[in-house]
């Protein structure tokens, strides 16, 4: 699909590709078909003449998401060489034990990124951003404006990009978790990546000549080389809103906590990467949209499954439903519900380890006759209390009132070495609190031996670039309100 997206930029011309926003919520262009073309053919051509480049190389990467990322994409794939994305939120110390796995041949990296790594490290490190000083991790080399202190620009070549590398092989490796002592990165190739791309686009059909909203790999390339145009998502919800108003995309691809303060939509949404619950596609749809889609994906394979708000606000038995498993994926549970996933989408591997068809999704979950998923909550996320497995994936659905915004629970320990149940329900902007705990009644009472020991109404702690509930932070900070309180009743 990357060799069609290619093809596609070069035979459109002069058409916009990459959109971005002013603060007026107006389009601007970033980039255009030919102009973005131009840009991968010289950064290949550069990359290979004159850094040596050659495929398996890795090449490191920590540039911001817009054309110059996109076209050093292409430029990778054209020459057969590994991304690795160097990712300012793990912390430097986990980052160099990641990459010491896959030591890069080049890092490249905007003035944005360098600074993070220099002059303005004391300052990122409060948005918790940082990353090590990057000629550390290899030799640097700047793309795009060159501030001074930055590392030498990438530069030009005259001579023309080699021939597109036809072979397989590893395509790009995505840090997901691990510390310093076991780093642990998604290895997927050209195939899986191409096959991943591939199903966005069977799943999705984006509309040649369209508009899409979207900021993923897996959200441009198919929707660019289906002919439409793409728009970054602005940063700020009230521009993000206003960018919506002008451009009525046909296509929004956004997560659960960018769609939720938004009131206008148009076309089809598709929302994944963290919990999206029937109240949340409800809300879209009454917000305008036309369909609302939950998308269940993994960094090892994206996607899985889909389903849309009809059927998910139909299904009335306990857990999360899913929906159907994408063409090509089969499913099957482990001996403990885990859910097990394959597909051609599927990672080759975790860096350093051997291939594996079988994806382990952390997940437990229910198979339907139909073969739909239901999802029962993470394995990991299971709250022993008084001897009783509970898994918060069963109930916490029934706790997404309107008046919530996001709900969890979470075992928090008790003095004799068991573990409270505590619900931790955030509530929407302007919602009476009173009124919110009294409509929590009916579903706590509902949640039998599950019923939590404690409801508390605060903020659900976020963690992660795709701004997932962080269950251990939302642990500790029960455990800290729970203690001001001195009981362990609900308050």
């Amino acid at each position: 699909m990357l060799d069609q997206l290619a093809r596609t930029l070069r035979e459109g011309g002069s058409r916009p590709a990459l959109l971005g926003s002013t603060r007026s919520g107006s389009a601007r262009v970033l980039a255009r078909c030919a102009d973005l073309a131009d840009l991968a053919d010289r950064y290949a051509a550069v990359l290979h003449h004159r850094h040596g480049l050659r495929p398996g190389d890795t090449l490191g990467v920590a540039v911001r998401p817009g054309p110059r990322a996109l076209a050093v994409l292409l430029a990778a794939h054209r020459l057969g060489l590994r991304t690795a994305v160097l990712d300012p939120s793990a912390g430097p110390d986990v980052l160099r034990a990641r990459l010491a796995l896959a030591p890069p041949a080049l890092v490249l990296a905007d003035a944005a990124a360098q600074a993070v790594a220099g002059w303005a490290r004391p300052l990122a490190r409060r948005a918790h951003l940082e990353l090590p000083p990057l000629h550390t991790l290899g030799p640097v080399a700047t793309v795009g404006r060159r501030h001074p202190g930055c590392a030498r620009a990438l530069g030009e070549h005259p001579g023309p990009p080699p021939p597109p590398y036809e072979g397989d092989g590893d395509a790009v490796i995505v840090f997901t978790s691990g510390t310093t002592s076991a780093p642990r990165g998604v290895v997927h190739t050209r195939a899986s990546l191409t096959a991943g791309m591939r199903a966005v686009d069977s799943l999705v059909r984006p509309r040649p000549g369209g508009t899409v909203l979207g900021g993923t790999t897996f959200v441009l390339v198919p929707a660019l080389a289906a002919g439409a145009t793409v728009a970054l998502p602005a940063r700020r919800s009230r521009l993000l809103q206003r960018q919506i108003d002008r451009l009525a995309p046909d296509e929004t691809y956004l997560t659960p906590p960018r769609l939720r303060p938004l009131t206008r939509l148009t076309g089809r949404v598709w929302t994944g990467s963290a919990p999206a619950d029937a109240a949340l596609l409800r809300r879209a749809r009454e917000a305008g949209a036309t369909e609302a889609w939950g998308v269940y994906a993994l960094t090892e394979l994206f996607p899985a499954a889909a389903v849309e708000e009809r059927e998910k606000s139909a299904h009335r038995g306990p857990g999360d439903l899913l929906g159907h498993p994408l063409p090509g994926v089969r499913t099957r549970l482990g001996a403990d519900g885990e859910l097990l996933l394959s597909a051609p989408s599927a990672r080759d591997r975790y860096l350093g380890e051997d291939p594996d068809p079988w994806v382990r999704t952390g997940d437990r979950a229910e198979l339907a006759p139909d073969g739909r998923i239901v999802l029962a909550g993470r394995l990991k996320d299971m709250v022993l209390r008084r001897a009783e497995n509970i898994y918060p994936g069963l109930y916490e659905p029934s706790l997404h009132l309107p008046e919530v915004e996001l709900a969890v629970l979470v075992g928090v320990p008790a003095p004799d070495g068991d573990e409270r149940l505590v619900a931790l329900v955030q509530p929407r902007a302007g919602a009476d609190h009173h009124r919110l705990r009294t409509a929590l009644r009916d579903p706590l009472a509902r949640m039998g031996a599950a019923r939590p020991d404690a409801l508390l109404l605060g903020p659900v702690p976020l963690a992660g670039r795709s701004r997932k509930p962080d269950r251990a932070a939302a642990a500790r900070y029960c455990a800290h309100l729970l203690a001001d309180t001195g009981t362990g009743s609900a308050r």
